[in-house]
């Protein structure tokens, strides 16, 4: 490693560790024996070892509301199986919904045009209302709510209404087309079907109407209800009542909690795949909550009162990690729309007005507000800013750098990696240690998180399988209609016994930290060593006349070949300079084997609603192979750009 790779790009001040949720943390456990001294290595192995303690004590410390029970954790040898205080009673619901009174809750902004607030009152009595008025049309205990629906506050007000009945929220964007809506609301039978009227995006009014009515009869729900975007409902749809009739003959009054087990179904998420329709994903309410509590407090040193804001939709399970911090009394930030109208200043704008704390974006936002040539530092006031959080993908080195020199010198970049399947992260944020270039900090609290390489052996400084060797809360319960578990099996233990295998490709760093390399089952194996496609990208991406790239292996006279995809600055052509150039940049960046032996210009990458390229796709594409669930895209039309190419021809 050279010196300016081993030196930290931002490194926590004394004060600001003492100060931190996880120096009190670790003084409240130090009765039952947890390290103290602020060595995080020490202490995360204790969280490991002590899983029993480590659980209780996050349990007692953040006053999670409910009844505990006797036992923290019941094993029975093999992971999947653990259950997590099997003798709790609690309500998701009811946990978020602790705070009280005038301050807010919610802040809104709807691009430019429509703005919002809810205080902790005025959030109670919507669920309150929304609760009566679910129950009216029958919703109970176990049924499925669905919901094709903007990140607004009536989204929070009924995934909370419907959990306080014991119902199963499942959501996704209004940007979905109307069979990607099915594919994913049709599998799991949902009893209502909420959505809203239109959306804004780059400025424009997007009516949705005509595809909520399509949805809504295949569904067959017995309710539907239509939020209004704005103030008033611009349209209606006939097969939907709105949120304002649904709710008329309700008063507000206390919120009725249903306290059920741990285990209780909390969640259906979807899997963002393209390699067949997505697998809807079940998460249990106890252990979303305890994951939640201990990433926002202990990772990202989130508190009662901060203001949090994440950029999401409510088809990726940010959505559900933000909505979770109303349980340390946070206020959110939401934001929906285009994060670059009517231009790329326009959420350090909201950032600098409402005073954010916690400033949650995606690795391509940064990107993106890197190339526009935007400088925060010099153009806005984020004095208020403690950390800014990344995840979606992989952070490139110079985008680390881009945060310290653009964006704010003295903040806390908390890369983060998790995923859908656990609606929670691996690695994280750690208020304790410094910031390295390209680097996550390290392993989440009470997971024991590793790299293993093919023979199951754990690995140090060389890439492998990224897995988990220990329970955790947050394992799903597993697949919808999964009745034996095989398929979930199959997922997530079939390649190493018992244990995890999370199916990222991932390397432990001198400094203790990680670096992902990119989807393991993307991985590149020519002449069969293989390579992560993020490497590449970190280099061809820095070039300025690239402003995105996308590598796949094709399979080429009995071995695999690596091909890259580049999309071009504007009035930049692939000439045999520039090809060369990219060549050189990756064979000197990385190293000979990473170089493609065929790059490829293309107009557009394509990307999943959440923003992640999807190389599968596309590897599937060029192989002649159909795509099934084009439905997740955000741009399905790019796919047509890989078809057939003939510079693969040859």
């Amino acid at each position: 490693m050279s010196d300016a790779a081993a030196k930290p790009l931002w490194t926590p001040s004394q004060e600001r560790k003492d100060a931190s949720n996880l120096t009190k943390f670790a003084r409240g456990c130090a009765a039952a024996g947890a390290p103290q001294g602020q060595d995080f290595d020490t202490f995360h192995k204790w969280t490991v070892e002590e899983m029993e303690t480590f659980w209780s004590q996050l349990w007692d410390q953040c006053g999670v509301v409910g009844e505990k029970g006797e036992r923290v954790v019941e094993e029975t040898g093999r992971i999947v199986e653990a259950r997590f205080f099997p003798d709790a009673s609690l309500s998701f619901a009811e946990n978020l919904l602790r705070g009280s009174g005038a301050g807010e809750a919610i802040v809104f902004r709807g691009e430019d045009a429509v703005q919002r607030r809810l205080s902790f009152d005025d959030l109670c009595a919507l669920v309150s209302r929304l609760q009566q008025a679910m129950a009216a049309a029958g919703v109970k205990k176990g049924d499925r709510v669905a919901a094709m629906v903007p990140n607004m506050p009536e989204t929070i007000a009924c995934m909370l209404a419907a959990n306080s009945l014991g119902a199963v929220w499942s959501s996704c964007s209004p940007d979905f087309g109307e069979q990607g809506v099915l594919d994913r609301f049709s599998q799991i039978e949902p009893v209502m079907f909420i959505a809203c009227d239109g959306y804004r995006y780059n400025g424009k009014w997007l009516d949705v109407t005509d595809k909520v009515d399509a949805v809504s009869k295949v569904l067959g729900c017995k309710t539907n209800v239509l939020l209004p975007y704005g103030d008033e409902a611009v349209a209606t749809a006939k097969s939907a009542v709105s949120l304002a009739d649904f709710i008329a003959p309700f008063k507000a009054r206390p919120v009725e909690f249903l306290r059920l087990p741990f285990d209780h179904p909390l969640y259906i998420l979807f899997s963002s795949g393209t390699t067949g329709i997505p697998k809807c994903i079940v998460h249990r309410q106890g252990g979303v909550l305890l994951q939640h509590l201990k990433e926002h407090w202990l990772h990202c040193n989130i508190s009662k009162g901060d203001r949090v804001f994440y950029f999401t939709t409510c088809g990726w399970m940010m959505w559900n990690w933000l909505v979770s911090s109303l349980a340390l009394e946070a206020t959110l930030m939401l934001y929906d729309g285009s994060p670059f109208y009517p231009g790329a200043e326009v959420i350090f704008d909201y950032a600098e007005q409402e005073k954010f704390d916690f400033f949650g974006t995606s690795a391509k936002f940064i990107d993106a507000v890197r190339n526009s040539g935007l400088r925060p530092i010099e153009s806005h006031d984020l004095s208020s800013v403690k950390s800014i959080a990344s995840t979606g993908s992989p952070l490139a080195p110079e985008n680390f750098a881009f945060v310290y020199d653009g964006i704010k010198k003295d903040v806390h970049l908390a890369s983060v990696s998790g995923g859908t399947d656990i609606v929670s992260c691996f690695v994280s944020a750690v208020a304790w240690n410094p910031v390295f270039s390209g680097e996550i900090q390290g392993p989440a609290i009470g997971m024991d998180t590793d790299v293993w390489n093919d023979d199951g052996k754990s690995i140090r400084q060389e890439k492998g399988e990224l897995v988990c060797t220990n329970a955790f809360p947050s394992i799903p319960l597993g697949f919808w209609n999964d009745e034996d578990g095989s398929r979930f099996h199959e997922a997530y233990f079939d390649r190493f016994d018992n244990v995890w295998c999370h199916g990222d490709f991932a390397e432990w760093t001198a400094n203790g930290g990680m670096v992902i390399h990119g989807r393991s089952d993307a991985t590149l194996n020519p002449g069969g060593v293989r390579i992560g496609t993020a490497e590449i990208y970190n280099q061809v991406e820095q070039m300025p006349e690239v402003e995105e790239a996308l590598c796949i292996g094709q399979e080429w006279e009995s071995d695999t070949r690596v091909v890259l995809f580049v999309r071009l600055a504007d009035g930049v052509a692939l000439d045999e300079a520039l090809t060369k150039a990219i060549k050189t940049r990756i064979r000197t960046g990385a190293s000979p084997r990473h170089v493609p032996q065929v790059i490829v210009e293309v107009a557009d990458i394509p990307r999943t609603k959440s923003g992640k390229i999807v190389e599968l796709a596309v590897r599937d594409v060029v192989h002649g192979r159909k795509v099934k669930n084009k439905e997740a895209l955000a741009n399905p039309e790019a796919l047509d750009l890989f078809a057939e190419r003939p510079e693969l021809a040859s």
